[in-house]
């Protein structure tokens, strides 16, 4: 076969595992990304920060049975096939963010609504959990080795496009609409567009061949009769097992939600800034840092990937705190000066069962430009604050600057970590090996960072104590991965000598 073929092959791969991979993270983060809605539609009103907290736990929860997932189909993916096994996960996750589009409120059936949503969102991580191994396996099963880091940063790009994306679907829906309309029925819309997407992937997976790898392993009859054994059963392969999770993905996984879904929460729970300005200023920010995925993954195939991913951390790990405090900076009203303030009062008698509601809205405006909105709601005797606070350009600019940098510390974290987890581990058991390592990084000390960091700020008062978390786990996995990841060659690794 000529080089042209392969490149050609190559390319097709990398576009069809991307586009499905790019899809169900598309899936799994819309249910982030409107989280605060979702607090207000599936939770009791009673207590606006407990539905919160509990609604970012639910979110988390879809992290937690990641690595589930990473069983299940990674020991599908070793036995039966890399391609049919990802075609499932993209059929799984589809199907489940397709099914929160359609799930009664609260209001109307109690509950069940909540439920429903955890049990989705169970499938979701299910489904996740055997995704992005597939893929990238997938992937770095075609790419050569001396530019395997370069070609599986593609499917590094997707988790950030796919976050993105949901963000874009998401605006342009709340733009087309009233801010009533979006908060009573739009937000479902992005929900329900995802079968389309996932109905386009699927078409698109279905023509691709397995893997070259796999194919001669399966015709050889080489494959793993027990990859869970293999994988995990054996010392020297578990070792390399809690290696990849301690020394590289867990400091990733939370470098990687510090700086997109944390970053996320921080603006529109904490700062309390605009819906459409918190999401424009992380729109734009991946925007610009995501070319630096495949800058760095091309970067690993010449100097390495552990120098790149260790760098990362450190750096995110020393300048989440000044970052955050400029950040929390913005929206410090002690530091403006007040120019206005307007409120209006608004009573309203519901038609349906006649509870009288009453409402005032404050508007203060300050001389750099800032509006702050309150709205106090009075409704039989329950009063409910809610404060939203508008920037000015040059302050819109400085967080999208700010947050930018946080994205270039997932990069570099992210960027080599498929090349590497592939290459640690035989492609008879690879799957399965690399697939539990990566999600319990990401889906267990990453997914659990949004509802542990809040925690943290709700309980001490203290806007950036979240930040505790997320370094200490950075600090942590940089000193192993610097100890105990020995580079024998360029990308050839083993363990420290005990």
């Amino acid at each position: 076969m000529n080089n042209s073929k392969n490149v050609q092959n190559i390319w097709q791969v990398i576009f069809a595992s991307s586009a499905g991979t790019l899809i169900e993270w598309y899936d799994f983060y819309i249910f982030g990304s409107l989280s605060a809605i979702i607090s207000e539609k599936f939770f009791p009103a009673s207590n606006p920060d407990l539905a919160y907290i509990a609604t970012l736990a639910t979110f988390a929860v879809g992290f937690i049975v990641r690595p589930f997932g990473a069983i299940i189909f990674g020991r599908l993916g070793d036995l039966a096939g890399r391609k049919y096994t990802f075609l499932l996960t993209l059929l799984i996750m589809g199907g489940s963010t397709f099914a929160i589009g359609l799930i009664p409120d609260y209001k109307s059936i109690g509950v069940f609504a909540p439920i429903i949503v955890l049990v989705l969102r169970l499938l979701q991580g299910l489904a996740l959990g055997g995704e992005y191994g597939g893929a990238a396996t997938y992937v770095a099963e075609h790419a050569p080795d001396n530019q395997r880091g370069y070609y599986t940063s593609f499917i590094q790009t997707t988790a950030t496009l796919g976050l993105f994306v949901s963000l874009a679907v998401i605006l342009i829906t709340r733009n087309v609409m009233k801010p009533d309309d979006f908060s009573s029925w739009g937000w479902r819309i992005p929900f329900l567009l995802s079968i389309v997407l996932v109905i386009m992937s699927y078409y698109i997976r279905i023509r691709l061949q397995e893997s070259p790898l796999f194919a001669q392993l399966k015709a050889e009859g080489k494959t793993s009769r027990n990859p869970l054994k293999e994988s995990f059963g054996k010392k020297e392969n578990l070792r390399m097992v809690l290696l990849a999770l301690f020394g590289a993905t867990m400091g990733q996984g939370v470098v990687w939600y510090t700086g997109q879904f944390y970053a996320l929460s921080f603006l529109q729970k904490t700062m309390q800034l605009e819906f459409v300005q918190s999401n424009v200023i992380i729109a734009i920010a991946l925007v610009l840092g995501t070319p630096f995925f495949i800058y760095f993954g091309r970067l690993s195939d010449k100097i390495g990937r552990k120098k790149i991913m260790m760098g990362g951390m450190l750096l995110a790990a020393l300048a989440y705190y000044p970052i955050y405090s400029a950040m929390d900076n913005t929206v410090n009203l002690q530091k403006k000066q007040e120019l206005t303030a307007q409120f209006r009062i608004e009573s309203n008698l519901s038609n349906n069962n006649g509870i009288s509601t009453e409402k005032t809205t404050r508007i203060h405006s300050y001389s750099d430009g800032t509006q702050v909105k309150e709205i106090t709601t009075l409704t039989q005797g329950k009063t409910e604050t809610k404060k939203e606070i508008t920037l000015n350009y040059s302050a819109i600019i400085l967080l999208v600057i700010l947050v930018f940098v946080q994205v270039l510390f997932v990069t570099m974290a992210y960027a080599p970590i498929a090349a590497f987890l592939v290459e640690l581990f035989p492609t008879r058991i690879r799957y399965t090996s690399m697939s539990l390592p990566y999600h319990l990084g990401n889906g267990v000390f990453g997914g659990l960072l949004p509802t542990i960091s809040t925690l943290l700020v709700t309980q001490t008062g203290n806007h950036l104590a979240g930040l505790i978390y997320p370094i200490a786990i950075a600090l942590i996995c940089f000193a192993v991965g610097m100890v105990f990841i020995k580079e024998k060659g360029l990308n050839e690794y083993e363990i420290a000598a005990e």
